[in-house]
């Protein structure tokens, strides 16, 4: 490398005086388009810090001389909505709710009030169509955990499920083999019997009479002698095929030794009283409302 700069006879531009293998590196200046591009972009970043919030202080941030929020300015434009549809939602807040879908005007305010709650907070977990995913119920078909009439649902959206809300639902499925209460050869038995009840192949050798003896020792008291559920406990009908987890033997069998205890949240804390009874509504007229 080179230390003496010279001008290049080619160019007629000086050098840098730094050269690799026998190349010179010329002394080009930067075009004056991009240099002066690249001043004003300099001097539009001062501006924009200036007129718009933009810089973190200790205990908030720079508002800059415009005061511009996009955050305020949606929340702005949601109580210009709200004050719209003002009285209605006030009458749907009031109206009791099983007289809600007796009332066209309501029910389709419920309906399109429900519907975007539901986008917005339940989707994540029911899908966008409600139809569910494995450990969250779909809501479209006539299967209810906790009951599917309009009030149960109320109930349940309002309260949710061990939620830690003092009215939630609070049944959970036991651990069965992880408390010791059945063996493992146990959980493999009564399993079977369980996928029995759906009409379900069961393994070779598997022992029917065990199986519903163990059912019935430690079953029945949750799913009924007949495993058809129970609404009150949360206790899943287990001859309908239809199954929040799985009804293959191995979930089956997973299911019966580490039990089961999903959560929903209570979201009478976290939605205003119009906005959970449309919830309701919109759920219940899915199509598996009972």
């Amino acid at each position: 490398m080179s230390e003496n700069k010279e001008i290049d006879a080619v160019s007629g531009t000086s050098t840098t005086g730094h050269e690799w293998d026998g190349i010179k590196e010329l002394n080009t200046p930067l075009p004056r388009w991009w240099l002066l591009t690249f001043y004003a972009c300099i001097i539009w970043a001062i501006g924009y810090w200036v007129v718009y919030p933009a810089w973190p202080t200790v205990s908030g941030y720079t508002t800059g001389i415009l005061h511009y929020s996009s955050r305020a300015n949606v929340a702005v434009d949601l109580a210009d909505l709200e004050k719209i549809r003002g009285e209605k939602m006030v009458a749907l807040a009031s109206a009791p709710i099983v007289d809600i879908e007796k009332d066209p005007a309501l029910l389709a305010l419920a309906r399109a009030r429900g519907k975007a709650a539901f986008g917005d907070n339940c989707a994540p977990c029911h899908g966008t169509g409600a139809a569910g995913a494995k450990g969250f119920p779909n809501l479209n078909d006539d299967d209810w955990l906790w009951g599917g009439k309009l009030e149960q649902v109320l109930q349940t959206i309002q309260h949710g499920v061990r939620s830690g809300d003092p009215k939630a639902h609070e049944g959970a499925m036991l651990a069965f083999g992880q408390q010791g209460i059945l063996k493992p050869a146990e959980i493999v038995t009564v399993a079977n019997y369980v996928r029995s009840l759906s009409g379900l192949p069961t393994a070779a050798g598997y022992d029917k009479a065990a199986g519903a003896k163990i059912f019935a020792d430690n079953c029945a008291a949750c799913h009924g002698a007949d495993g058809k559920g129970n609404q009150d406990l949360g206790a899943p009908n287990l001859t309908d095929k239809i199954w929040l987890y799985g009804g293959d033997e191995a979930t089956i069998i997973e299911t019966v030794t580490n039990g089961r205890g999903g959560v929903m949240p209570a979201w009478s804390a976290r939605l205003d009283g119009a906005t959970v009874k449309a919830l309701a509504v919109y759920v219940h007229t899915l199509g598996g409302g009972q």
